[in-house]
């Protein structure tokens, strides 16, 4: 590897300059099913050096000159400050665009917004509600698309996870990860991921709040290539045996508000608690998200305790966006 001394340009790393990382430069980012295992550790094994070379106080102005421009028509705290930091971190400009600045579906045109943006920014950040909008403006953008939420997808916090998994593990393959909860966009992203890196997924959901079957099938499919299994279940103890990971999410997402205590009388029974950790392997490491409705499908004790990874998790959201962007929106 090139000596790293001073000021890191894309030509002192070797691994950013390999056919795989090639291969990537000016791909949208809307799901993990659209990417190889391969593509996906090309990923994490930028997000781990540029997390190295942060850390030794080096820059790497990857992107300089560069802006990612950020629509929110979801708000989050997460996803604006990992993105609006890293983009900083690699030399570039985050431009925060809020529902207000724009007209998408109000007036102008998805197509329309995305060519206009395609001549300003050199990368878009969405994070929105109806997936069919990451996908329009992935078809009329110019510049890389970055799916940073919808409705059906959360391809950035999937990465994430994987990430630091194979941050605190050192492998993926053969692992194996228990969601218990509401099969929600987190759950999706986690199937596809899980299938794409080679570890077992076991995801354990009332009736009536399962997985969408479409995604369920596509990451089967794909789990034949890698030898993962993907389990969809009802019992969240039969979901945790043997679990190297527990991970859950809040019952009811935003513009769910009002299902909440619907949600709430029929998730409880899959609150990850003490004694359902108790039932997964002794160093099961626990994982969500964020932000945590405490009290509701987690509790103090787990989130604060010894087996919770939650906070690293949540730093390592910069770390992978700036692999993913660093890949992406090079020159």
């Amino acid at each position: 590897m090139a000596k790293r001394v001073g000021i890191i340009s894309v030509e002192d790393l070797d691994f950013m300059n390999d056919e795989v990382a090639l291969r990537l430069k000016g791909r949208d980012f809307i799901s993990l099913h659209d990417f190889t295992g391969e593509e996906i550790f090309k990923i994490f094994q930028v997000a781990r050096e540029l997390k190295e070379l942060l850390r030794e106080g080096k820059q790497c102005p990857l992107l300089a000159g560069k802006t990612l421009g950020m629509i929110f028509q979801k708000p989050s705290t997460r996803t604006r400050v990992s993105f609006e930091v890293g983009i900083f971190q690699l030399g570039g400009y985050g431009l925060f665009l809020n529902a207000s600045d724009l007209q998408l579906r109000r007036g102008e045109t998805i197509g329309d917004t995305a060519r206009v943006l395609s001549r300003y920014v050199d990368g878009i950040m969405i994070r929105t509600f109806d997936h069919k909008d990451v996908e329009d403006l992935a078809k009329y953008a110019t510049v890389p698309v970055i799916n940073g939420l919808t409705d059906r997808l959360h391809p950035c916090q999937a990465l994430a996870d994987y990430f630091t998994i194979l941050e605190k593990r050192g492998r993926l393959e053969g692992l194996k990860l228990a969601y218990v909860g509401d099969g929600n966009n987190v759950a999706h992203s986690l199937l596809f991921g899980a299938a794409k890196v080679g570890m077992n997924i076991a995801i354990a959901t009332p009736e009536g709040y399962e997985p969408d079957s479409a995604i369920v099938d596509a990451a089967r499919k794909d789990a034949k290539a890698t030898g993962s299994r993907i389990d969809i279940l009802h019992d969240p103890v039969e979901a945790v045996k043997d679990a190297d990971v527990i991970y859950t999410d809040v019952w009811a997402s935003m513009g769910q508000e009002q299902e909440h205590d619907r949600r709430v009388k029929a998730l409880t029974p899959y609150q990850v608690n003490q004694e359902l950790v108790d039932k997964a392997k002794p160093d099961v490491m626990v994982m969500h998200c964020l932000p945590a409705h405490r009290g509701e499908e987690i509790t103090d004790d787990v989130i604060d305790g010894p087996h919770s990874i939650v906070f690293d998790q949540a730093e390592n959201r910069m770390h992978a966006q700036k692999g993913l962007m660093a890949l992406l929106m090079r020159d």
